[in-house]
């Protein structure tokens, strides 16, 4: 028993506090991986807030996609959880094929929607000019970039639609019974009754999706002309702006203290989500 302990605390310091300080201080260093740290102080935070204005540009193109992304696909999930709760046959094939989408991820992912959203070719294009309906330019218009990435956020919805249909699943038919006694319809049974039993599960799938949403890289990565947030910077968001700061130009010291202010914005919003989820937030003993 005591062995389990020692292999954690040497886990923890070594894997999650270790690196976690070693980055705090380099924040406040000049390094660039070949070089000393240099103990530079307030100097990385200065440069970013005050004369980086590509940091502010990441900022707001992260904050924007998860202030659309979160929302439109907890929405999204929801709705097809509703769908596929339904006692009809054939419904476990549409159950696996919604899911399918979000046990696919990678660059073969990316590149799938880079041709479907291929302004001249792309098969979404083609679709909207049988209405007479001229496509934008997706990805190439600094416009409809952001918009393009949240379309594709929403095609994995299927991953917390499995987790909703779940808790959907384990709702007791008492309380459906008692609502249909009481008069209820189905539409207020569902924010009477689906949506207070389910909102543990709301709750998570908002935190773990907030927090997977502001660690947005992979997508504009590959995604952008450049791999470097074209058109325009609309898709230079702030991990694609770190990793380019340390990896592109070797300024380790600015991206951890990028990383840090990353962190603590994280941070703050999830202490904000767990301040309000009592007011919201419903479990069966309340």
């Amino acid at each position: 028993m005591k062995t389990i302990y020692l292999f954690w605390i040497i886990g923890f310091l070594g894997l999650i506090l270790g690196p976690m300080l070693f980055s705090l201080y380099g924040s406040f260093t000049n390094y660039n991986v070949t070089s000393t740290m240099d103990f530079v102080s307030f100097q990385n935070y200065e440069e970013m807030f005050l004369h980086d204005s590509l940091f502010w540009t990441s900022l707001y193109n992260t904050l924007y996609f998860v202030i659309f992304s979160v929302p439109l696909t907890t929405i999204a999930a929801i709705f097809i959880s509703v769908l596929v709760n339904q006692n009809l046959p054939g419904m476990k094939f549409f159950r696996t094929v919604f899911y399918l989408p979000a046990i696919l991820s990678g660059v073969g992912v990316y590149l799938l929607w880079m041709q479907l959203l291929d302004p001249s070719t792309g098969l979404i294009n083609s679709f909207l000019s049988l209405f007479g309906i001229s496509g934008p330019n997706w990805l190439f218009d600094a416009g409809w970039a952001k918009p393009s990435l949240i379309l594709m956020k929403l095609w994995s919805a299927g991953g917390a639609m499995l987790l909703y249909l779940s808790a959907m699943q384990g709702i007791s038919k008492t309380l459906y019974e008692a609502a249909v006694m009481e008069g209820a319809s189905r539409v207020q049974m569902f924010f009477k009754v689906t949506l207070p039993m389910i909102s543990p599960i709301i709750f998570f799938d908002v935190i773990t999706s907030t927090i997977g949403s502001f660690q947005i890289f992979q997508e504009a990565y590959i995604m952008s002309s450049d791999s470097a947030g074209s058109p325009e910077n609309s898709l230079l968001f702030f991990n694609l702006h770190m990793w380019i700061k340390a990896f592109n130009v070797f300024d380790m010291g600015y991206a951890m203290a990028m990383s840090w202010i990353l962190f603590i914005i994280v941070l703050i919003l999830t202490l904000i989500n767990f301040r309000f989820a009592k007011y919201w937030v419903h479990y069966e003993d309340d």
